[in-house]
């Protein structure tokens, strides 16, 4: 009998797997808990749970975990992670850690379909997507050693080309039963698939981050291939319909590149696009990698820019650089020990 992993599972989806067990659907609650709040990685451990019940997950379910592979550890204590699948796939998540919060940056697919030129994952192609266990597996591995106060879907691939599981794992992270996650600290990052932007809208309540990267169909199209589908004049009507609690906003994610997307005219037409949107901009200055032609803007081009935004009234922000000094661009991290592998194998061979 093939056994189910419990953290697949919403704790509605739980409770019915109890009840056909012919125990009492409160159970799920209790082993909910178990999972998400004390870290659980055995059913032993259940110590609410009658030695039968117990002994009855142990036949018809397990309970997954996922271990750090490898840390990396900046000089301003940013920590990368990554983490080895069943299957033998690698993903990356990083903590960051500011004065009066940590920020935790998670993974949804095992690549990315999206090819946007300025990204690393990107050149992985997408090679499938994360259930549900190993997206919320990621924090629980982190918050096994640190606290995470804010949690966003940034990491590698696209969170919407996902949307069930990472439907799925939204319920189980803002759970009150579950990880306890705020709705105000949990934002769901995409590179703007605009039907699936309108249904993560209606199914949770997260802040919603668009990553934006041009003013221009032109320019956004060979930045990013899904604007062909989904052009700016459809991206913005999208962020106008998504549902947002009072004094909320959209974050635009503007990552800045050289003598592509970061002169005032950049900028006026950036603040034409929001005029009628409720969002804040944060400006990102390019991680520039290997294989990339493309290079980051200079200071001044984003002090202009950043400044040209202030003044009219844009709430922006110029994100700083976290961890240079490690793998810390998304993909990185999984890049260097594929070229360690690749490396090993090319010693053994010889």
């Amino acid at each position: 009998m093939t056994k189910s992993d419990l953290k697949n599972y919403s704790l509605e989806e739980l409770e019915a797997f109890i009840a056909g067990r012919g125990k009492e659907r409160y159970r799920a609650r209790q082993i909910f808990k178990w999972l998400y709040q004390k870290n659980a990685a055995t059913f032993t451990e259940m110590s609410n749970l009658s030695k039968e019940f117990r002994s009855d997950l142990e036949t018809s379910a397990f309970i997954s975990t996922l271990l750090p592979e490898m840390v990396e550890v900046s000089r301003d204590g940013t920590r990368k992670y990554l983490f080895r699948l069943a299957d033998g796939n690698a993903i990356e998540s990083v903590l960051i850690p500011e004065e009066d919060r940590n920020t935790l940056c998670i993974s949804s697919q095992v690549g990315c379909a999206m090819a946007c030129e300025f990204c690393l994952t990107g050149t992985f192609r997408l090679t499938r997507n994360l259930t549900t266990a190993e997206i919320v597996n990621q924090i629980c591995a982190v918050k096994r050693e640190a606290e995470v106060r804010n949690l966003v879907f940034m990491g590698m691939g696209e969170p919407l080309a996902n949307l069930d599981n990472v439907v799925r794992a939204l319920t189980i992270i803002t759970s009150q039963d579950g990880l306890q996650f705020s709705t105000r600290r949990v934002t769901v990052s995409t590179a703007g698939l605009v039907p699936e932007m309108d249904r993560l809208g209606k199914e949770v309540t997260v802040n919603l981050a668009v990553s934006l990267n041009a003013t221009t169909d032109e320019v956004r199209s060979r930045l990013m291939p899904i604007n062909r589908k989904y052009p700016l004049r459809e991206l913005m009507e999208a962020c106008k319909r998504f549902p947002l609690p009072a004094r909320r906003m959209i974050t635009i994610e503007y990552v800045m590149i050289e003598g592509v997307n970061d002169t005032v005219d950049d900028a006026r037409r950036l603040v034409r696009l929001l005029s009628s949107i409720p969002a804040k901009v944060n400006l990102i200055p390019f991680n520039e990698h290997e294989g990339c032609s493309l290079r980051k803007s200079d200071q001044e081009s984003i002090d202009r820019f950043h400044k040209y935004l202030l003044d009219k009234h844009i709430t922006v922000i110029t994100r700083s650089s976290r961890g240079a000094d490690i793998s810390a661009a998304c993909g990185q991290l999984r890049g260097k020990l594929d070229k360690t592998v690749s490396s090993s194998e090319l010693e053994v061979s010889s």
